[in-house]
């Protein structure tokens, strides 16, 4: 999600348009793609399964990878007329990888930690011979002539990709919806935003269509979409995931990260984030000859050895009163389980001063030719934003997370209706409807990880999830204090309505 006067595809230089035609697949059945009936297909459990859970049964045999890609494609084809989630489809190429992997096992071999697993990805990744749009119309015939280096880690970890899931336009927005591929929809209230960006990433994952997932965040594209749909979501410390193969059509493909913004997965629960972190995570080329990245362990190895710090609320962008409740709720349960909990500890700064800084830097990261931040005050506002840093580690000393949230509401209506006359109701007030990328940016600005996890449901039904920050390169720390949370309190739960 990112403000809507600037996009990306303006700060970055436009290389020229591909010369391929696109290769979207239609959206027919695949012949003979209905899965055969394993034990857990008709009840829809394999579709709600972990990633690391699936891969488990892949190698103990006790089911083919292409028997689970047609399950997969089967749901796909079952339940996504009404989602619109998996945009961009690839099939027949899922179902050859299948194959090879499942010829692979046979033979005694692995194709690694993913061996056999279909998954589906956000569409703004390069995979050769699929359009990567972002939504954009005059990019519609555009084609990928690379991998991103996630896709290719992914591959290279053994895993295959059914296609690619929905974004908002230049992905730009907390819903996904566009001109190419239409509206994507919430599995819980198909009335209600998925998020955004990476909103048919987390439709696809809540709704067992997908093994697995990654996004992307800038201003909480991954985190916002994972608390709507009830996911699990991380934003990774800058610069530890590659974002190259991660940028608008025709753009060149940078080798050096922009500020701000990095790429992550999204999982049914926390120890696949874990899985899928260790299998993005290492430096791109320029740095790959002598950058090695050996990320700490968690701090913790239970929830009674936690250190956790609330932020529930905040005046400069009020949350509604049942999340705020959540937040102290959630610190009430950890402190019962022997957590050390405080409601009041902050880092030296206000939310005030943080989001006045983020504005203006995400501004510059994203500015259209004219629009660009002059250097010597992205200069000055990068030094104040380096004494945030440092603020941030000093309160990491005593405080293992911070918990808050990660957006103001729940899951809010679709609406498709011009950006600048936007409200967002919080508690029956009307606010504007881009205040609450406040949350985000708390870990966005001074390159924080952040893992969003399922807390339950709101009043109305729908998921609440909340964000646990933690220190600069502490991945490790928030996707584990994740795994423990659904280990006392409980984790994903299906939206319902998807089972069979």
């Amino acid at each position: 999600m990112s403000l809507p006067a600037t996009t990306r595809r303006q700060f970055l230089h436009r290389a020229g348009a591909l010369a391929a035609s696109a290769a979207l697949l239609p959206r027919q059945p695949v012949a003979g793609a209905q899965p055969r009936t394993h034990p857990a297909a008709d009840s829809g459990e394999l579709g709600f399964e972990p990633a690391v859970d699936l891969v488990a049964r892949l190698r103990r045999k006790e089911i083919g990878s292409e028997e689970l890609t047609r399950y997969f494609i089967g749901r796909i084809e079952r339940y996504d007329e009404k989602l619109n989630a998996v945009v961009v489809r690839d099939f027949e190429r899922a179902l050859e990888a299948a194959r090879t992997a499942d010829t692979a096992l046979a033979r005694g071999e692995s194709l690694g930690p993913l061996h056999g697993l279909p998954m589906t990805i956000k569409e703004s990744f390069d995979i050769v011979g699929l359009p990567t749009t972002w939504g954009r119309p005059d990019a519609a015939k555009s084609v990928a002539r690379a991998d991103a280096v996630v896709v290719e880690r992914f591959a290279r970890a053994g895993a295959h990709f059914l296609g690619k899931t929905n974004v908002p336009r230049d992905l730009a927005d907390f819903q996904s919806y566009n001109e190419v591929y239409g509206t994507t929809r919430n599995p819980w209230d198909p009335a209600r935003t998925p998020g955004g960006s990476s909103g048919g990433s987390a439709v696809a994952l809540a709704a067992g269509m997908t093994g697995l997932e990654s996004g992307s965040d800038i201003g909480g594209s991954i985190r916002n979409p994972a608390h709507y749909c009830g996911v699990y979501g991380h934003k990774p410390t800058l610069g530890i995931v590659p974002t190259r193969g991660h940028q608008p059509p025709g753009a060149p493909a940078l080798a050096q990260d922009p500020d701000l913004a990095v790429v992550g997965p999204l999982a049914r629960s926390a120890q696949d984030l874990a899985l899928a972190l260790e299998v993005l995570a290492g430096p791109d080329v320029l740095r790959s000859p002598g950058w090695r990245l050996e990320l700490p362990p968690p701090r913790m190895t239970s929830v009674s050895a936690l250190r956790v710090a609330l932020w529930p609320d905040d005046p400069t962008a009020p949350v509604a009163t049942e999340i705020a409740d959540r937040v102290a709720e959630f610190g009430q349960r950890l402190s019962g389980l022997g957590a050390k909990v405080s409601d009041s500890a902050r880092p030296a700064f206000s939310g005030r001063q943080s989001h006045d800084l983020y504005l203006p830097l995400l501004g510059a990261t994203m500015a259209g030719p004219g629009a660009e931040l002059p250097f010597g005050q992205w200069v000055a506002l990068n030094g104040r934003r380096t004494r945030l840093r440092m603020q941030w580690q000093e309160f990491f000393r005593d405080w293992d997370v911070l918990i808050c949230p990660i957006t103001t509401t729940a899951a809010f209506p679709l609406d498709e209706g011009p950006r600048e006359s936007r409200t967002l109701e919080v508690d029956g007030e009307e606010r504007s409807y881009f205040e609450q990328i406040f949350w985000a940016g708390l870990a966005t600005l001074s390159y924080l990880p952040s893992t969003v996890f399922p807390t339950g449901l709101s009043e109305q039904g729908l998921p609440i999830g909340l964000q646990a920050i933690g220190a600069e390169l502490d991945d490790r720390t928030t996707i584990e204090l994740a795994r423990l949370v659904a280990l006392e309190l409980g984790g994903f739960t299906p939206p319902p309505g998807y089972g069979g």
